[in-house]
């Protein structure tokens, strides 16, 4: 399942359908390169878990690595706020 769909989940309030499809996307794409796809993957995974501080983290440190791997510049710029914000960088 891609990220626009797992979205669409997120957004419905279906909690344990995201958990299940972002577990699975997340464990089939590791290897495939794609990384902007891991960085949507991984920001939504920091979203579903944003009352769990420490996976939160975990998963927005994983999508700013793959913006970067990427060129996206604006995610980037956007996750680095964030971890600044927090104390992460």
């Amino acid at each position: 399942m891609r990220s626009t769909a797992i979205a669409e989940l997120l957004e419905a309030g279906e909690r344990a359908a995201t958990r299940d499809a972002l577990h699975s996307a997340l464990t089939t794409l590791h290897e495939s390169g794609d990384a902007r796809e891991l960085c949507a993957l991984h920001r939504l995974a920091a979203t579903y878990w944003q009352d769990d501080t420490e996976r939160a983290a975990f998963h927005r440190t994983h999508a700013y690595i793959y913006a970067l791997e990427a060129g996206d510049d604006a995610a980037t710029r956007d996750l680095y706020a964030v971890l600044e914000a927090q104390g992460r960088i």
